[in-house]
């Protein structure tokens, strides 16, 4: 089976993968792999892995600052880190706080927590903590906990994890419209937020919902 074609870009970072992985003490984070590029930006390079993803050339992650891997098929005898690979049937990885206002940095973790598997798909999936009220018409409230399909692309009316000019994530409900990502807020008091569609990430899609009652 040939190669999937790739931008130069992702051909670069795959063959970087491929020469070095089996002499790596572990599998590569998202900050190693831009050093060792030479990029500055990791929301550029979150994006160009996910193509590598897509392209069946990279094991699906739950988190790119984790350890990065070759799919089985690519022959890679590198594993991913144990936190990851190691989870439970049940346990998905729990990756912090995620805006439901304006744009606060998600924060990356290294806890799980259980899921059921019917509030999961049959993708990979994390879990992220709501914070804020932007999203409280549509049942979500400061302190759930939301279910995230990992993907890179979503269908206008989802809401999505998107990440905001490779900085900053918030949960919205996701609009294309033409060259302009809008993402929307479910709070009368509040106003979408437009940006250029080259600013915006999608990181996941919203599949499920977790709240603890006191």
């Amino acid at each position: 089976m040939s190669q999937p074609k790739l931008t130069r870009r992702q051909q670069e970072i795959y063959d970087y993968l491929k020469d070095n992985l089996p002499d790596m003490p572990h599998p590569p984070t998202l900050d190693e792999l831009c050093t060792a590029l030479g990029l500055k930006s990791r929301g550029s390079l979150h994006k160009q892995l996910h193509a590598l993803i897509e392209a069946g050339l990279i094991e699906p992650m739950n988190n790119l600052r984790r350890g990065v891997r070759l799919t089985s098929s690519e022959e890679s005898t590198v594993e991913l880190e144990p936190s990851i690979a190691a989870n439970d049937e049940d346990e998905l990885p729990f990756y912090g706080r995620i805006a439901a206002g304006q744009p606060i940095s998600a924060i990356a973790g290294h806890e799980t927590m259980s899921v059921p598997p019917a509030l999961r798909s049959s993708g990979p999936c994390y879990v992220l903590e709501v914070k804020g009220d932007s999203m409280i018409e549509e049942g979500i409230f400061d302190g759930d906990w939301v279910v995230i399909e990992q993907r890179v692309t979503a269908r206008n009316g989802e809401i999505v994890v998107a990440l905001v000019d490779d900085e900053d994530a918030t949960l919205k409900r996701f609009e294309k419209n033409g060259a302009e990502i809008i993402l929307h807020p479910a709070n009368s008091s509040m106003s979408p937020m437009h940006y250029p569609a080259e600013m915006v990430q999608v990181q996941g899609v919203l599949v499920g919902q977790m709240r603890r009652y006191h």
